[in-house]
């Protein structure tokens, strides 16, 4: 996807594989294409399929940043043998469900639902009422885990739920004996909201709010959390799924205004936090520190931008060097390394940042990959990473990105056949609506950069998916950085408080 940075030469990255061609030259899908017809659709005014059933809560910001709120409390286990309400019906009768183009008050738009087959398009598409509610700015303590809480977590993640979550020195450094003086003690409360204000500020610095000594121990907390997790997560919903951000920080932030700051709703990102974008160091530290504060609540799957060779390509790389040392970079690569693969939400929805592999034949092979890993130049790993669908007469052929394959409709047939699954969701493509199904609903493509490189006129999406397994779809107006910046002002003074979103429509529930 378009051109990156020149590169490097450093004999230190020898080790590293490399890849034959660039990271999206030439694909199906490429730059080029998608720019042309992104532009040629700019100026009509389709509905976004839109529903107006979903909107978003302001509150009052107190003028101390209040304290985050205490971490879930471990879950119980739930049975998984719903079947998704996803049904295979094409995109055009997505566009003819009787949808209104209501838009947020930030920009975004609320969510869209997806019809049950049969369903007139005049019936309501709402989701059904939440089970419980907490009142704003609380915390509902039924509020469960989504992954199995037998699962070993690490000791220094024993939280006073009275208190901030603090990892003390000690902790940190018997993670990383190597370099202890190079580690600090973290707030993790403090760090979150000092990232997110900086967010709202948009003051422009070269250097990070967050000190080199805290990126250091940042990486090495939640480094030991993905360890201490599985490299296939099997998680129960609900839960919103959000494809690439590309280190567009405003646009995190918005997405989180829109579907609720951490812990209101739970989230399963399915990677490319980092390259492209201008802000890529914030981006990944504040997913991080949402995955410390919130372990069994915030999920980060890798993409294929999680790896030495392409952030050397495409900015992460030069941001760390600008404004932090290369070393930061090498701790990032070393923490990437460790991420976890692909999930399964209530062992029916698939869910990986690239796509389908020829070796892969039942879900062990991903359980199997040992961590830490380099993304290898070819074989499972690689294609989860990498592949793509395409409308094709064989099952396997070449991608034209130059690296693994990409893959026909008889192939997702078979795989959601052989393993009971209903749907893939990955992310990796570009697309218009920031979302886009492929073969009849059986695949979707979730994008969540909006306004992608400041070049297209792409919205960004996020995929709910509620109790019942309902998928629906909030979106994310593209906009220019001089109206992100508006939008953002605009946000603070109305009193947007960050802290205080609205909270999650479901009790999660673990399995």
């Amino acid at each position: 996807m378009g051109q990156g940075s020149s590169k490097h030469s450093d004999h230190r990255l020898d080790s590293y594989p490399s890849f034959s061609r660039s990271d999206t030259q030439g694909s199906i899908r490429s730059f080029k294409s998608l720019k042309t017809a992104l532009r040629k659709d700019k100026d009509s005014n389709h509905d976004r399929r839109t529903s107006t059933d979903t909107t978003n809560s302001r509150h009052k910001f107190p003028e101390t940043p209040p304290s985050l709120p205490p971490p879930p409390s471990p879950g119980i286990l739930a049975t998984s043998g719903s079947s998704s309400n996803l049904h295979r019906q094409d995109q055009e009768e997505l566009a003819a469900a009787g949808m209104s183009s209501t838009q947020s008050p930030t920009g975004t738009s609320p969510s869209s639902n997806l019809s049950p087959r049969g369903m007139s398009s005049n019936r309501s598409l709402s989701p059904p009422p939440p089970s419980s509610m907490a009142s704003p700015g609380s915390y509902d303590s039924n509020h469960d885990t989504i992954t199995d809480p037998s699962a070993p977590t690490p000791g220094y993640l024993h939280y006073d739920p009275q208190g901030p979550v603090v990892i003390p020195n000690s902790a940190l450094s018997a993670m990383n004996p190597d370099d202890p003086d190079a580690l600090v003690s973290l707030n993790v409360d403090e760090m979150i909201q000092r990232l997110i204000h900086a967010g709202y500020s948009r003051k422009s610095s070269k250097s990070v709010c967050l000190k080199n000594a805290e990126i250091v121990s940042i990486c090495t907390a939640v480094r030991e959390i993905f360890l201490s997790q599985p490299t296939f997560l099997e998680l129960m919903p609900p839960v919103k799924i959000v494809g690439d951000v590309h280190g567009q920080y405003s646009d995190l932030i918005r997405l989180f205004e829109m579907c609720g700051f951490p812990p209101s709703s739970n989230y399963l990102f399915l990677g490319d936090y980092v390259d492209r974008g201008k802000q890529s160091l914030e981006t990944i530290l504040l997913l991080f520190l949402y995955k410390i504060r919130y372990p069994e609540n915030f999920f980060l799957l890798r993409g294929n931008h999680e790896c030495a060779n392409i952030t050397r390509v495409y900015g992460f790389y030069d941001e760390c060097k600008r404004r932090c040392n290369i070393k930061i970079w090498k701790t990032f690569i070393n923490t990437f390394n460790c991420l976890p693969i692909a999930s399964v939400v209530a062992g029916k929805i698939f869910c990986v940042h690239g796509g389908l592999s020829p070796a892969l034949s039942s879900m062990d092979d991903i359980k199997e990959i040992t961590r830490p890993t380099d993304v290898p130049d070819y074989g499972l790993l690689n294609d989860l990473l990498w592949s793509d669908p395409a409308d094709l007469e064989n099952d396997w052929e070449d991608n034209e990105r130059g690296v693994s394959f990409v893959f026909n409709k008889n192939v997702i047939r078979q795989f959601l056949a052989r393993h009971d699954f209903d749907l893939i969701c990955r992310a990796h493509m570009v697309v218009e609506d920031g979302y886009e199904f492929f073969n009849e609903r059986t695949l979707c493509t979730v994008f969540s950069a909006p306004n992608y490189c400041g070049e297209f006129d792409n919205w960004g999406a996020v995929m709910s998916v509620n109790s019942e397994l309902l998928c629906s779809f909030e979106l994310i107006k593209p906009l220019d950085q001089a109206a992100i910046r508006r939008e953002l002002k605009k946000s603070k003074r109305s009193g947007m408080a960050v802290y205080q979103s609205p909270p999650a429509e479901q009790v999660t529930q673990s399995v």
